[in-house]
């Protein structure tokens, strides 16, 4: 398989990501001034690495629905939302980002998932009038902080900004004011939204990570993997909880993605992602053990940790008020 590379890494003072970023930049050399940039809503953030997938066809919206986590069936063109795919135990399998055009509904997701997600819902499509596509090859994802649509392209507008869907021949002239993943990274983890991959592994379930409500609809069956986000909501307390860590500053160097969080020096959840905010300072995404108490001191990879909730301990139908 061919090593993506982005012509946004001829910029002058790019410095490459590595994985599951490769292939991007991860800054232009100032972190930190990239961040408060976006913060002031300009620049744009590459995000052509990630897959891009296309679903057309007068059925797509109702057969998606029957797929998906979310309540798509009469979702309205140019509306953003997001969905995951779960297994038959109710673990997610993958994450995506969508809004329809009118004519088809585009997502994006993480690299390692659009290959096996298109081959899932190829597989799935029987008789219903719809056809899937892989177009990661002609279009790129650009993130900008910005709560408008596109002018010239599909946009995904959210309340933290907008992904756009960029011909890929347009990239390199579309972003002008770019800023790296990292800049990207640490406003989301401020954001407390967990990623794919790097804050969820094979055993996560929706609540556990905070999901409900924002990729998850209550109100809707027939998808796989329902059973389970019935039964966690119903009896409420999931096995593990993310959390928000605020990272001793004294120290130079950031947990890793896996390393263990302790208590006492006993393990009570991993790291997921971590990174450096500009007015934060080191902050993480991590998720512990749900009887782990909320006010607990850890270690996160050997530094000091307070936690902040992000989801309740007692997650489910009798939810207390999300703790912040």
């Amino acid at each position: 398989m061919d090593v993506y590379r982005s012509p946004l890494l001829a910029t002058p003072g790019a410095v490459a990501a590595t994985e599951p970023d490769d292939g991007v930049a991860a800054h232009y050399g100032d972190p930190f001034r990239e961040q408060r940039r976006l913060v002031a809503g300009k620049g744009a953030v590459d995000l052509s690495h990630r897959g891009v997938l296309r679903v057309g066809g007068p059925d797509r919206l109702t057969w998606l629905h029957q797929l998906l986590t979310q309540h798509v069936e009469h979702l309205e063109p140019h509306r953003a939302t997001s969905a995951l795919v779960l297994d038959a135990n109710g673990r997610v399998e993958h994450a995506l980002y969508g809004v329809d055009d009118g004519e088809a509904f585009w997502f994006h997701t993480e690299r390692t998932s659009a290959e096996p997600l298109r081959d899932y819902l190829e597989k799935m499509k029987f008789w219903s009038q719809v056809e899937v596509a892989d177009v990661t090859d002609e279009f790129a994802v650009v993130w900008e902080p910005v709560t408008e649509p596109a002018a010239a392209h599909l946009s995904r507008v959210t309340e933290r900004g907008r992904d756009v869907f960029v011909p890929r021949a347009e990239l390199a002239a579309y972003v002008t004011q770019p800023a790296g993943v990292w800049a990207h990274e640490a406003l989301r983890i401020e954001a407390r939204e967990p990623r794919q991959g790097l804050d969820t592994d094979d055993r996560t379930i929706p609540h556990e990570v905070g999901w409900i409500g924002t990729a998850v609809h209550l109100d809707k069956g027939c998808y796989r993997g329902q059973e389970t986000v019935a039964r966690v909501h119903t009896l409420g307390r999931p096995p593990r909880r993310l959390v928000l860590l605020h990272l001793d500053g004294s120290v130079d160097t950031l947990p890793e993605h896996g390393d263990p969080v302790e208590l006492d020096g006993r393990t009570v959840g991993t790291v997921g992602s971590a990174a450096r905010h500009h007015e934060l300072g080191p902050i993480a995404l991590a998720v512990l053990k749900r009887n782990t108490p909320v006010d607990a001191q850890l270690l996160a990879g050997g530094v000091a940790a307070a936690q902040e909730v992000v989801v309740d301990p007692e997650a489910g139908l009798h939810v207390r008020p999300q703790l912040r």
